[in-house]
């Protein structure tokens, strides 16, 4: 009986800590949001954003809390990931249009015009998401059909990106910084005298700079030339 009892007092203990602290710890690599913070953290900011209404009492959000985890720890550094305790900030939620736990907002280029997020409540359904609407910003920026911030608009404006922000891989250099490196590395192997390659370019040039930008230099944009570094380029089939 003594058993029963502790067992009892000790759930309901964590209930009420987990109804009071809510589902996310600093610890967590969820980006806690608050009417404090938010204009600044999202709607100011150059980067993606994925954000969580919810209630800690709410069970769905309960059990969507681990994925979302998951999905903020994948996306760290290339897409941001926050949560809104929606019941203990109703303001936020309401300015928002949250009625119902947990709704899931889209920040992309228009922070002023979050979209919905529809797609599965698994972390691998999250990120393929999140790269998605990422991957969207990208061309919209590239077609300048998308406001930015200063990096942004003087690439565009200038009719390209920054080819300092291509990096130049060798043979030797190719492991250390790509192979050795937790980063996303987009890699193109060209050739000087390609008319292709040279039409590219400035495409690649200015898609680095963007992404470098969105992603705070955890994706980076590449090239080597393959006609110097035989070795490499033939390790991967090129």
């Amino acid at each position: 009986l003594l058993f029963v009892l502790g067992t009892v007092s000790c759930v309901l203990s964590c209930t009420l800590f987990l109804a009071v602290n809510g589902l996310y710890s600093a610890s967590d690599d969820v980006i806690e949001l608050t009417p404090t913070n938010f204009n600044k953290e999202v709607i100011q900011s150059e980067n993606l954003w994925l954000v969580e209404f919810y209630a800690p009492w709410c069970g769905h959000c309960q059990r969507l809390t681990p994925e979302w985890k998951k999905a903020a720890t994948a996306l760290k550094g290339v897409v941001k990931v926050g949560a809104v305790d929606a019941d203990k900030h109703q303001s936020l939620g309401g300015q928002y249009g949250v009625r119902g736990f947990p709704t899931i907002k889209i920040f992309g280029a228009n922070k002023n015009k979050a979209e919905d997020y529809q797609g599965g409540r698994t972390s691998d359904a999250i990120v393929d998401a999140a790269l998605s609407a990422l991957r969207s910003l990208v061309k919209d920026r590239l077609s300048g059909r998308s406001g930015g911030y200063s990096s942004g608009k003087q690439s565009r404006e200038s009719g390209g990106g920054d080819k300092k922000d291509v990096i130049e891989l060798t043979d030797d250099s190719f492991d250390k910084n790509v192979i050795n490196s937790d980063d996303v590395w987009m890699v193109e192997f060209y050739a000087p005298w390609c008319g292709h390659c040279k039409n590219l370019e400035p495409e690649w040039a200015a898609a680095a700079t963007e992404v470098k930008e969105q992603t705070k230099g955890k994706v980076k944009l590449a090239a080597v030339d393959a006609t110097v570094n035989q070795m490499l380029a033939g390790r991967y089939g090129v």
